[in-house]
């Protein structure tokens, strides 16, 4: 992992397209300010592991295929 320290209003750039800004600074909490193109999704890490944990149930549920209906072709 790399560590940068960096102070309010300064910023890293990650892959020319990336910019993370120190926003705020109040005690234990930092505000991060994210520029990134609409196609890179940007995640909290407790987000990010819900949504894992929520595929891999779906990806173990059995599928009872026979019950599937077809969609209906106009």
């Amino acid at each position: 992992m790399l560590i940068l320290s960096r102070r309010k209003d300064e910023s890293v750039i990650i892959d020319d397209g990336i910019e993370i800004s120190v926003v705020d600074i109040r005690g234990d909490q930092v505000k991060l300010g994210i520029k990134a193109p609409k196609n890179v999704k940007v995640y909290r890490n407790e987000v990010f592991q819900a949504i894992q944990a929520e595929n891999r149930a779906a990806a173990a549920a059995p599928v009872d295929l026979p019950t599937l209906e077809l969609p209906e072709n106009k």
